[in-house]
């Protein structure tokens, strides 16, 4: 048997423990499953322990597998990250990771702007929900919402966000929304982004606590929904800003008192602490920050 680690066997390992799976790693590799297999007889082979027990439809990782994987995965993840930064050195492609009603609502309409100024990059945008690893994600940058506290991460705040209260003009003018304290007879629309309805309640009327938990309410996990339902006149909601300029302008959503919660939170444009940004990388950065600061300036009194 050689003495030399499997290499590829390795980053098939770490394939079938990411996708848990050896059909979806092969998929990923773009392999055969049988080909996967072999791979992992190969590692079990050089380790002498088995890595994973093999059932009829499924297959699970032994704890050995486990353990050695926690140990191997954040070498691998470097490994990739600093090739990746090698190969792409002076490549003029950047991946962008921001929440996906961010990216409909705000950053869309924008876009146009960025690559107007920088044609010959090529942007690969993703709308997720999800927490970016940058260890082990393909992303540059990442917009985030959050406090922007984080040692590992650089974040650059683009906006710091706030509760305001929206809804559709005939649904405002239909329940006769005059004060906050009228909001007792809404329907509440709740956001996993903003899920300060109680709070900003409390410092906007007279209601009680009690009065505050018996409103109607129905609860999203994407803000783009909330707003698609108080543009459709099905309740009133909680949002950012920056979320709603274009029903806003439309008139499909307005803003019945200016009454503003800070939230302490905000969209912070970030990245790995010690990274070396690309030009393109850096060139969207510094996009980004600018078109913020220039909407902040207009809206300023």
């Amino acid at each position: 048997m050689s003495h030399t680690l499997p290499i590829k066997s390795l980053l098939v390992f770490d394939a079938v423990m990411q996708h848990g799976s050896f059909v979806q790693a092969a998929q990923a590799l773009h392999v055969t499953p049988g080909a996967v297999g072999q791979q992992i007889q190969k590692l079990e082979d050089w380790l002498r322990t088995p890595l994973f027990t093999r059932g009829v439809r499924q297959v699970q990782p032994t704890a050995d597998a486990l353990n050695y994987w926690a140990t191997v995965q954040p070498a691998l993840a470097r490994l990739h990250q600093a090739s990746d930064q090698l190969r792409l050195g002076q490549a003029q492609e950047v991946w962008l990771s921001m929440p996906p009603t961010l990216a409909a609502k705000w950053f869309a309409p924008r876009m146009a702007g960025f690559l107007t100024r920088q044609p010959g990059v090529s942007l690969h945008l993703s709308a997720t929900t999800a927490l970016i690893d940058f260890q082990r994600d393909r992303v540059d940058l990442a917009i985030r919402y959050f406090d922007g506290h984080d040692p590992a991460l650089q974040a650059d705040l683009l906006y710091a966000d706030e509760a305001r209260l929206y809804g559709a003009p005939d649904y405002i003018a239909r329940l006769n929304l005059a004060t906050p304290a009228d909001l007792a007879r809404a329907t509440l629309l709740h956001t996993t982004l903003q899920p300060h309805w109680a709070e900003w309640l409390r410092v906007f009327s007279p209601l009680t606590a009690q009065e505050i938990s018996s409103i109607a309410g129905v609860h999203f996990d994407q803000s783009m929904l909330a707003i698609e339902m108080a543009r459709h006149g099905q309740g009133v909601m909680l949002s950012s800003p920056i979320l709603v300029e274009t029903e806003l302008r439309e008139g499909t959503l307005c803003e019945p008192w200016p009454l503003n919660l800070p939230v302490h939170k905000g969209y912070h444009v970030v990245h790995p602490r010690q990274a070396t940004l690309r030009p393109a990388v850096l060139a969207l950065k510094s996009w980004l920050l600018e078109v913020a600061e220039r909407a902040q300036q207009h809206t300023t009194p």
